[in-house]
């Protein structure tokens, strides 16, 4: 469904090589024992991935969003974890991508497989308004200092940087925002807490904790006050859909697993296989229906972001709610049409299961999106 050209299909092709290879062999103990995806990440590294959308000219890939979906979806088939904080380095990479003057050497240090990058935005006070930090930051003699506690940061110790968000120095709206650039070995930079969730147990989204931190100006990674238009705008569009992605990518893994299990296994007194019963072909049908709409509407609004039009920003948000509940309906029917022997963690529907719900809780959560697309039709003002 992505339409990809031959370059492009290579990539995607490598992309599902390395996911099976180096990415599944330790899914299963990622999840178990919730720790970060270290193996996917060398990897991924090695492969060139990290740069995947880093410019030709700094020594990345070059690609856009369309191949980026496509990576995502093969690797969020095999662990949701890794696919999950690959998507995190990659929406951090648009920032740089976006200012590269300010950031050639982390640009260069990413593309050669260097740089593990994330975001940090979402704070407790604001909780799922991740674009309305309460923090903020105080200016000095061009030094800034920061103090923050950001609720979940994938890759948290694990990043070698973060894109971190703040009020502006004096700014009063909660909209009047920067973005800072913060290294794991900064002064005052320290994880706060333990990961251990119900699922994406291995994506290390871990608080963190800003403890009068200072940097220079020169971290800034957007103009004055431009912080909110950069989230939107720049960001946004990179998580929204690459999370659709992931989403779709966990609803795949749920669908070829239980064509496996139905067509494989039966009732041997009965001679048959679970393939045989009409209920459960109607289930895995139902699921590959859902999982089928649910790409097809993903590809339908990279192709709008890649040629916009006044919709675009509506479908973007869209894509996310759309994408998230899908794959918790898939996975859902998943679980039904394979039982006990998914129940029981037999089959990788189980982890997909847990997996698919984190989309609908992660900021924007789906509540919030249903509310900015209703607002938006509504003719009422998002902010």
């Amino acid at each position: 469904m992505y339409r990809l050209n031959e370059e492009q299909t290579a990539l995607v092709e490598k992309a599902r090589q390395i996911a099976a290879d180096s990415i599944a062999p330790n899914a299963n103990a990622v999840d178990a024992e919730s720790r970060f995806p270290a193996e996917a990440v060398e990897a991924l590294a090695k492969g060139g991935f990290l740069g995947l959308t880093i410019p030709t000219e700094y020594g990345g890939l070059g690609q856009g969003l369309r191949v980026a979906a496509a990576v995502l979806d093969e690797i969020a088939q095999v662990d949701a974890s890794a696919a999950m904080v690959y998507l995190m380095h990659i929406s951090a990479c648009s920032c740089y991508v976006a200012y590269p003057a300010s950031f050639e050497k982390i640009l260069r240090d990413i593309a050669a497989g260097k740089h593990l990058t994330t975001l940090a935005w979402s704070e407790r006070g604001s909780r799922s308004h991740f674009w309305a930090p309460v923090s903020q930051a105080v200016e000095e003699d061009g030094q800034l200092t920061l103090s923050a506690t950001k609720s979940w940061v994938t890759s948290a110790g694990q990043a070698d940087s973060y894109i971190v968000s703040t009020r502006t120095p004096g700014g009063t709206a909660a909209t009047d925002t920067m973005l800072y650039v913060v290294y794991k070995d900064d002064p005052g930079f320290a994880i706060s807490g333990p990961w251990n969730s119900l699922g994406m147990r291995g994506n290390g989204s871990s608080p963190m904790v800003l403890d009068k931190t200072i940097i220079s100006a020169d971290r800034a990674i957007c103009a004055p006050s431009d912080g909110f238009r950069t989230m939107l705008e720049v960001v946004l569009p990179w998580f929204a859909l690459g999370n659709s992605a992931v989403s779709v990518g966990l609803a795949e893994a749920a669908t070829q697993a239980t064509i496996k299990h139905l067509t494989g296994v039966g009732m041997q007194h009965l001679g048959n296989k679970l393939a045989d019963f009409p209920t459960l072909r109607a289930r895995l049908a139902q699921m590959r229906i859902e999982t089928d709409k649910i790409r097809a509407h993903l590809v339908a609004v990279i192709d709008s972001v890649e040629n916009p039009g006044p919709a675009t920003t509506l479908y973007v948000l869209e894509s996310k709610a759309s994408a998230a509940e899908g794959a918790i309906l898939v996975t859902d029917l998943g679980m039904k049409a394979c039982g006990g022997a998914a129940f029981s963690k037999h089959l990788t529907i189980e982890r997909n299961f847990r997996d698919a719900r984190a989309a609908s809780v992660m900021a924007p959560t789906t509540d919030v999106l249903w509310d900015f697309i209703g607002r938006a039709l509504c003719g009422i003002d998002l902010f």
